[in-house]
């Protein structure tokens, strides 16, 4: 979906002097596509992930001083254009989730296909790690994070287990994990879904990189940050960031004005139009061609006017 992703963004960026952010860099593939199809445009990138950022400053070297690559978590946006002196942005870009790079490092502990130690830190420099999230949390507090952030349905069967075996021996690797909900789980909610351990995982990764609390500040932050005419692109992966973008996106297109008045004043009117109807799915074409896009869903909206306190 990366094409349509720079189609909407590109109305607000051919001016010279746009400045366009891309708060997920990752590996540096949307960024270098921004800078390709945008030569007027400056890029701020942003992330936790300090082996990223690296590998991505080796790929965007050759643009020179049109890249500014930061290390911060995208609510930090805000602090960051404040430090590089950007009152206004022209487009911004968010692609959520877990970046193909960390899936793919074994030692990340992302994966549940592989064993690997139980991290799932997007920034290794701070922080608790999955593991720490196991072996130290409250039953309570692990089966409410499953419920709420991996809408996992036997979460109160997984943490019984959970709360058994670390007592025996805490817990430090993936497959163990793994092993134990399907050792969990009764038949029945096993033949769907792809493999038990999907939610789980899902739920420990935004436990512990607080992806959830630091989206519901981020959305809102990036809007503000938007100039008149500016757009913004999200891809989420699962439906509790989706619903996230879409309550942000809804609410700043709504009329806030009371009913019954004759003429509506500014600051009752929207700020955003939406530019996507509902969640853009990707193609069948794209998810043969890369099956980690399955689930994405894009949303797009435009700034079309200033707050007005």
């Amino acid at each position: 979906m990366l094409q349509r992703c720079l189609d909407l963004l590109a109305p607000a960026l051919t001016e010279p002097g746009a400045v366009v952010v891309d708060c997920t860099l990752g590996l540096g593939g949307h960024s270098e596509a921004l800078l390709r199809r945008f030569p007027e445009a400056r890029l701020v990138a942003l992330d936790r992930d300090t082996e990223a950022l690296r590998l991505s400053g080796e790929r965007l070297a050759s643009y020179g001083e049109r890249a500014t690559l930061v290390h911060a978590v995208y609510d930090e946006l805000p602090d960051v254009l404040d430090r590089l002196g950007i009152p206004r942005v022209q487009g911004v870009l968010f692609d959520l989730g877990v970046s193909s790079m960390q899936l793919d490092e074994a030692d990340r502990g992302f994966a549940y296909a592989q064993d690997a130690p139980l991290d799932m830190r997007m920034d290794q420099t701070s922080g608790i790690s999955a593991a720490e999230v196991l072996n130290t949390y409250p039953p309570g507090e692990l089966v409410r994070i499953l419920r709420a952030y991996g809408e996992e349905k036997q979460a109160k069967r997984i943490v019984a287990a959970i709360v058994r075996e670390r007592e025996k021996e805490p817990f430090s690797t993936s497959a163990r994990l793994v092993e134990l909900i399907r050792d969990a789980l009764p038949q029945a909610a096993k033949r769907h879904g792809g493999n038990p351990a999907k939610r789980t995982f899902q739920a420990l990764r935004i436990e512990v990189n607080g992806e959830l609390s630091v989206l519901e500040r981020a959305i809102p932050a990036a809007v503000k940050a938007l100039a008149v005419g500016g757009r913004i692109a999200v891809l989420s992966y699962h439906s509790l960031e989706d619903r996230l973008v879409k309550q942000v996106f809804a609410a700043g297109a709504a009329n806030t004005a009371p009913p019954g008045l004759p003429v509506v004043p500014e600051r009752y009117a929207p700020r955003l139009k939406l530019l996507t109807r509902g969640a853009e799915l990707p193609t069948e074409e794209e998810i043969a061609e890369n099956r980690r896009a399955a689930p994405a869903r894009l949303r797009g909206a435009q700034r079309i006017r200033e707050d007005v306190e």
